[in-house]
């Protein structure tokens, strides 16, 4: 009966886990979840949703420009890996600097996703979840440069340093840096376009569409947008893997 009544509780820490996620974020990770698990189980083939520049543009295969980035691969490590920092860090943003603007996170996502579309077909890149991914942990750390940060409690260093232990960690485990470069490289230009670009020529580049705010039911914002610092974590500190 008591192991009844714990896995009871258990389940209903993880529904309302998730039912306090915010819309995008919740949204993103079902469908890479769903995405990745029916690869997993062969109810979809990973075939029929990566990214392919000729299947899009001369087949008419659109579905392929969003659903690449709901894949991460087989049910591993490397999955739980990556759920991890998804939900994590794209929670954070949402949460944080772009509290009450889904519609702008969101088109920081759609924004991501198209840069990163733009340069796949030269480096032969056919899922780009991970990519996008790491560009969220950058856009985080950028806006949160005081925060302290812990790998696994061997060192610390702070939230802008974050995405660059993690390509090292990253090719210690023998994977390739180029997704990961991808995605700071992604977050970069966001991060200039929308945080440094508007105090230096106090002009917007990046706007959300109407049809957006729209959406999320979201009114536009004037003035300075997403520059502030999160202090995140307890006392202004987080960890890497855990919270410090």
């Amino acid at each position: 009966a008591g192991s009844r009544v714990g896995s009871g509780k258990m389940a209903v820490t993880l529904e309302q886990w998730y039912r306090s996620m915010p819309v995008v974020t919740r949204s993103y990770l079902t469908l890479s979840f769903l995405t990745t698990a029916g690869c997993a189980l062969e109810l979809i083939s990973p075939f029929s949703v990566y990214y392919n520049s000729h299947l899009i543009f001369r087949k008419y295969q659109v579905w392929r420009l969003f659903t690449n980035f709901f894949f991460f691969g087989s049910l591993g490590m490397d999955f739980v890996f990556h759920m991890f920092f998804l939900s994590r860090y794209c929670r954070l943003l949402e949460e944080g600097t772009f509290r009450g603007r889904s519609a702008d996170f969101f088109y920081m996502l759609l924004f991501g996703s198209a840069l990163l579309s733009c340069v796949a077909p030269f480096i032969n890149i056919q899922f780009l979840g991970a990519s996008l991914t790491f560009m969220m942990v950058y856009v985080w750390g950028r806006r949160n440069r005081y925060v302290q940060m812990s790998f696994l409690g061997l060192f610390s260093f702070t939230a802008p340093y974050l995405p660059w232990v993690l390509l090292i960690f990253s090719c210690m485990l023998g994977s390739s840096p180029v997704v990961d470069l991808l995605g700071m490289a992604a977050g970069h230009v966001y991060y200039f376009l929308e945080d440094v670009y508007p105090t230096m020529t106090n002009r917007r580049v990046l706007s959300t569409p109407a049809v957006v705010r729209y959406a999320f039911g979201q009114a536009a914002v004037d003035g300075p947008r997403g520059g502030g610092e999160e202090r995140g974590g307890e006392g202004g500190r987080a960890g890497v893997f855990y919270g410090q």
